[in-house]
């Protein structure tokens, strides 16, 4: 089947993997400036002290400490995946700071109450926190997706021309 001609422009180029990085970079950024008010540092409350991989942090620097630490780390992967554009390698880097962010927080789906609505019977009825939550699912699959798309760079942009044809030829033999 011909595809329209329209519709060519996004069978090319790598328009895809930046449009992932800027959706990122939107969320880190603006997720990680909220965690500078009181307002955010209170919606974490239960989160954080329901979760097993978090409930130290309001112990150890306090509520409000915590969130400033988490809006810091928001903006350093914020700031790596901008770095990144120029150098693949703080791509990758950012890009597994996303994927973890992502996964730590889709862990508080099971660990925060209210996860599921109880008045709808529970699962699979999502409570507020689950439906602010759920969609993590998306954002670590962008993440996955803008890590590979970071690791082939670093990986082209260490291949000589030499070897390129040698790797080919490895390639198609597996």
């Amino acid at each position: 089947m011909a595809v329209p001609t329209f519709l060519r422009p996004i069978t090319h180029g790598g328009w895809d993997s930046a449009l992932m990085r800027w959706a990122l970079i939107l969320v880190f950024a603006l997720f990680g400036y909220a965690k500078w008010f009181p307002y955010e540092a209170q919606a974490l409350a239960p989160m954080l002290s329901n979760s097993p991989l978090l409930s130290w942090m309001p112990q150890a620097l306090g509520l409000q400490g915590a969130s400033f630490a988490l809006g810091g780390v928001e903006w350093a992967i914020c700031l790596g995946l901008i770095v990144g554009i120029w150098l693949p390698w703080v791509s990758v880097l950012a890009s597994l700071g996303s994927v973890a962010t992502f996964l730590v927080t889709l862990t508080l789906i099971s660990s925060t109450p209210g996860a599921w609505e109880a008045s709808a019977g529970g699962f699979p009825a999502m409570g507020a926190v689950t439906q602010f939550l759920v969609k993590d699912v998306v954002l670590l699959a962008g993440s996955f997706v803008l890590l590979k798309s970071s690791l082939c760079r670093v990986m082209s942009a260490h291949q000589t021309p030499d070897a390129q044809p040698q790797q080919r030829a490895a390639a198609s033999v597996v």
